[in-house]
């Protein structure tokens, strides 16, 4: 899923070459952003666009050969003129008259000429880096004898020397496609952890072909003289981005066209060829300044207010993937303000957190409104109770950089006291990134620590998880001082005993050296009255047994209702006058489960933990939030952890355990009889779990009050 969707694409034709657009936002000045080379597409700039468009205007274009656009082998089709010519085309058809031009790599080229020869239509020229014909780049011949290498045993994460630079080769660009792309990409990537963006790039570059990019190579490209004259002649400023351990385009190129073009040199230190990607925030930043000027964005009235006159300011983000999140963060909030009374809340958050905190009668920020959807992303990624949650996180990448974008902007323009950020995974990505845009204190909370590769996803993805872990280790580590408190929602034993991977700290051990634990928050406030005082209030009759199903707060789930809801014909015969009570929260459609006789199926509860507190037993997914809830309620549960999601599959089922709670199903057993079978066997069993405390809030609430 993407941070935001075009308002509007289509085509373009010139000399028989379709080419596929975009359109986003509005506002001016306008912003193109040219393609690259061929070997990616438009979706280059996805880190860009979301940030960009909520102020300008933003259109985006594939350039022949990928993406939307047509994939000619006749190499005049790439010719430098034709290029040109397509980002005019571009221009008039989407009603472009002058805009800021926006070019990485190969694009500079196209953007120079448009620049000097066009000036009527260029406002301004962000370069990152220009891959033009000036510093010389010393790689072997294209049309050399293909070479005989093969590929790395773990492409994703070793990458090839730098002698395998003559796989930059048409005929081994025809003969091993893929084995190119994982090799240039790595060398595009030269930033550790840059797994995400290298498998990315051979996936974009996997919608093309050896034989387009060989076409391609043989067009008529700049000369170094043109380079030079349209440097002298560019209109408008120019900024120019480059990363000084950039292995594919030297430093040296971006010194110089910023040096003749009389523009400013931007130096990313440690950084590669693809910045925008990897370094997303800083050349957001960069271009959005350098639009705003150009704009005179920045005239009229502002306020600023002296110390004594500000109140106590927080910035609470909770996490949308549920509703768990809100509740105990509410209950966090409610002993925040007794210990600081006057303190002034302000949430930033989304659907469907949004809808308890209005009901609660939270000032949510208005900013959220433009927050993109991550439990929607969730959703998409997920199959029949089937959420591969490390991958959908992975995924989302796009979409947690415009909400952290987001997040930035409502900071500057607002002096907070304190940001407390439950489980907002952008904000500590990338706080710890770009540690210089810390302005407040800041407080981390979560309720487990560490990525747990699935064992289905082999060396690969233990690999990987491996590397996500050690580059959150290295952060931490590196700015100890950015989480003014890091806050473990839960006690040191409710961490699982593993290690972050090979050759890494045990998560338990490291997780006690770096958080403060606040015991588990269940949200309650004040504990439930009598049981049958609650059941009487909540319409349940004297001795009527009770089942409740339900799945959380997002959309993740709807298969595990399905089955419960299949299976209630067979239960209500082995339980008579059961009264099963199935919601389906606020994301999903209560039509999706079939109606049964004597079967309540209900939308969004708001109260749904007293339900939970006052029913005989309870059908739920393997959610944290909900199991405790039950657990903290002495009530007798079955739960059913979605496949591949690591945090369901053992983070909370550590703790579960270590509670002496709940009775663990997985999905493919759930057929009606043995259903029916569990349900009469648990219903109203006594239990003995060890007690929940419910002091979690007030003691989490007075680790951040320190803060302000």
């Amino acid at each position: 899923m993407r941070a935001r969707e075009a308002d509007a694409e289509g085509f373009v034709e010139r000399g028989g070459v379709k080419i596929h657009y975009e359109v986003y936002g509005s506002g001016g000045p306008a912003i193109l952003l040219l393609p690259a080379w061929t070997v990616v597409h438009k979706r280059i700039w996805k880190m860009q666009v979301a940030f960009l468009s909520r102020r300008h205007r933003v259109v985006v274009y594939d350039g022949p050969g990928n993406g939307g656009s047509d994939r000619p082998l006749a190499p005049s089709a790439y010719d430098q003129a034709a290029q040109v010519c397509y980002a005019l085309a571009v221009m008039d058809a989407t009603g472009l008259d002058r805009a800021v031009l926006v070019a990485l790599s190969r694009g500079a080229n196209w953007a120079l000429e448009l620049a000097a020869e066009h000036p009527d239509r260029v406002l301004g020229t962000v370069l990152i880096a220009p891959a033009v014909p000036l510093a010389k780049l010393g790689r072997p011949a294209l049309d050399g004898p293909a070479p005989e290498v093969g590929p790395s045993s773990v492409r994703e994460l070793v990458a090839d020397p730098a002698s395998h630079w003559v796989k930059y080769n048409r005929d081994y660009w025809r003969a091993a496609h893929e084995d190119f792309l994982w090799f240039f990409m790595g060398q595009c990537f030269s930033e550790p952890h840059s797994t995400k963006g290298v498998e990315d790039g051979v996936a974009w570059g996997l919608e093309t072909t050896g034989a387009v990019l060989a076409a391609e190579s043989r067009a008529v490209r700049a000369t170094g003289e043109q380079v030079r004259s349209w440097c002298a002649a560019a209109a408008g400023p120019v900024l120019v981005v480059h990363g000084d351990d950039d292995h594919v385009v030297p430093p040296e190129n971006g010194r110089l066209v910023a040096e003749l073009a009389g523009g400013r040199l931007e130096t990313i230190a440690g950084g590669g060829h693809l910045p925008q990607l990897r370094d997303p925030v800083r050349v957001n930043l960069l271009i959005g300044e350098f639009a705003a000027r150009l704009s005179g964005e920045g005239a009229g009235v502002r306020r600023w207010e002296r110390w004594t006159r500000r109140e106590r300011r927080v910035l609470y983000l909770s996490s949308p993937i549920g509703l768990g999140h809100a509740r105990r963060d509410l209950a966090i909030a409610r002993e925040l303000r007794a210990l600081r009374p006057g303190v002034r809340i302000d949430w930033l958050a989304q659907d469907p957190v949004t809808r308890a905190l209005e009901a609660a009668g939270e000032r949510v920020h208005p900013a959220s409104r433009w927050l993109a959807g991550e439990s929607a992303h969730m959703e998409s990624e997920a199959g029949e109770h089937d959420l591969h949650c490390f991958e959908a996180l992975r995924s989302m990448d796009e979409i947690l950089l415009a909400n952290f974008m987001l997040f930035d902007e409502v900071v500057r323009d607002e002096a907070y006291d304190l940001v407390v950020a439950d489980e907002a995974w952008e904000v500590d990505h990338f706080l710890h990134d770009n540690p210089e845009l810390k302005r407040f204190a800041y407080a981390w909370l979560t309720d487990f620590v560490g990525v747990l590769p699935m064992p289905g996803g082999g060396e690969r993805e233990a690999l990987v998880a491996a590397d996500h872990n050690t580059e959150m280790i290295r952060r931490v580590e590196r700015f100890p001082w950015l989480r003014d408190r890091a806050v473990f929602v839960g006690d040191p034993e409710d961490v699982v005993e593993a290690r972050f991977g090979p050759g890494l700290p045990g998560i338990r051990e490291w997780t006690a050296e770096h958080f403060r634990f606040s015991g588990y928050v269940t949200g309650f406030g004040e504990q439930v009255e009598d049981r049958e005082a609650l059941r009487a209030r909540l319409g349940y009759e004297p001795g009527e047994p009770v089942c409740v199903v339900s799945v959380g707060g997002s959309g993740v789930g709807a298969g595990l209702l399905a089955r419960v809801a299949a299976a209630y014909p067979e239960v209500a015969r082995r339980v008579p006058g059961l009264r099963m009570v199935v919601v389906t929260g606020p994301r999903i459609d209560p039509s999706r489960v079939a109606r049964r006789p004597g079967l309540d199926v209900r939308a969004y509860v708001p109260d749904l933990h007293l339900h939970l507190a006052a029913c005989d037993l309870a059908v739920v997914q393997g959610g944290l939030t909900t199991c405790m809830e039950l657990t903290a309620s002495a009530r007798p549960f079955v739960y059913v952890p979605l496949r591949n999601h690591f945090e369901q599959q053992f983070h909370v089922a550590h703790r579960l355990r270590r509670h002496r709670a709940g009775r663990r199903l997985d999905y493919a057993e759930l057929a009606p009889d043995l259903l029916a079978e569990i349900v009469a066997t648990e219903l109203g069993r006594e239990v003995d779990y060890r007690p929940v405390p419910g002091d979690g809030a007030a003691r989490a609430a007075g680790l951040l009050a320190d803060l302000l």
